[in-house]
């Protein structure tokens, strides 16, 4: 950007991770609303805390609340609530923590855009796919209930599209078919190696 320049700093990523112990990586969780998202970025970051790991979780409700407030569910809201979380990502994985995201990102142009932002091979995407009707039976939000109602414009899955990837993600997590501690431990593999240094 013009008249921005960003500056040298002296700690480095590298001095960071090292102090922690540990390479910071971003785990990028997606899937419906009830998929268990956030179960899971919770799950993880607790394995991972008890195993001596920094983890931070930036999850989609969360932000809706400070730094994306004001943003609403139309495509356009959505791309910047995703793209204002994914540079926020990148810059906290910076500091060598184990970034942990769930947002339903649900559409591929989202998805690249995503993956664009985060380089570098930090970034995990991880896709928890789950049924429309599985995630509607759990309603852990009432959500279902509100978009049958027609109480909740925009809906993921209802009004609004929600698109199976178009490329093999990192990882693939059916919590249609598999419990959660088993797609904690899947996930806990797929990450263990990779934060090690």
């Amino acid at each position: 950007m013009e008249n921005c320049t960003a500056p040298d700093f002296t700690v480095s990523r590298a001095d960071r991770e090292k102090l922690l112990g540990q390479r910071g990586m971003i785990i990028w969780l997606y899937g419906l609303s009830g998929a268990g998202k956030s179960t899971l970025a919770n799950e993880i970051a607790n394995v991972l805390h008890h195993a001596g790991r920094l983890t931070l979780h930036l999850d989609g409700d969360v932000l809706r609340h400070g730094l994306n407030r004001g943003l609403g569910f139309t495509e356009a809201d959505r791309v910047e609530n995703l793209r204002r979380a994914a540079e926020v990502a990148k810059l906290a994985v910076q500091t060598g923590a184990v970034v942990l995201c769930s947002f339903i990102t649900p559409l591929n142009s989202m998805r690249r855009m995503v993956r664009e932002i985060i380089q570098n091979g930090d970034l995990l995407d991880v896709y928890v796919s789950c049924s429309f009707s599985t995630c509607a039976s759990r309603d852990v939000k009432g959500l279902y209930a509100k978009a049958q109602a027609n109480a909740l414009a925009n809906f993921t899955g209802k009004d609004s599209a929600f698109e199976e990837p178009d490329y093999d993600p990192g990882l693939v997590l059916d919590t249609d078919h598999l419990d959660i501690p088993e797609c904690t431990r899947l996930l806990h593999e797929a990450v263990s190696g990779r934060i090690g240094l």
